[in-house]
């Protein structure tokens, strides 16, 4: 999925991704991986609007092609849905707990 190809499995995220590793790790940015990804749901929304005006107003285009053009970026919208809710949820939790 073009959401989540730039993300490297291996690579340590989150508060110690700097602990230990090894030196010269590049520190991840979460801000920048998730404009990333918005940037890339933004690009396949706009492909797939863009293969709709081809295939019902220019009457061009390919049928299966527009439908995978959607579904792709249906998927990646509730992809990035998902993890708001879950970065929502987690700040939410932090916000609760007790000092």
């Amino acid at each position: 999925m073009s959401v989540i190809k730039g993300i490297d499995l291996n690579q340590s995220y989150g508060p110690l991704a700097g602990a230990g590793g090894p030196k010269g790790a590049p520190k991840s940015d979460f801000n920048a991986h998730l404009k990333n990804a918005m940037g890339e749901v933004n690009e396949l929304q706009q492909k797939a609007e863009q293969a709709i005006q081809q295939l019902a107003g220019e009457g061009k285009g390919d049928l299966q092609e527009t439908m995978i053009a959607i579904e792709k970026a249906d998927v990646s919208f509730r992809l990035m849905m998902q993890i708001r809710n879950k970065v929502l949820e987690a700040y939410q939790e932090i916000m609760r707990m007790q000092v």
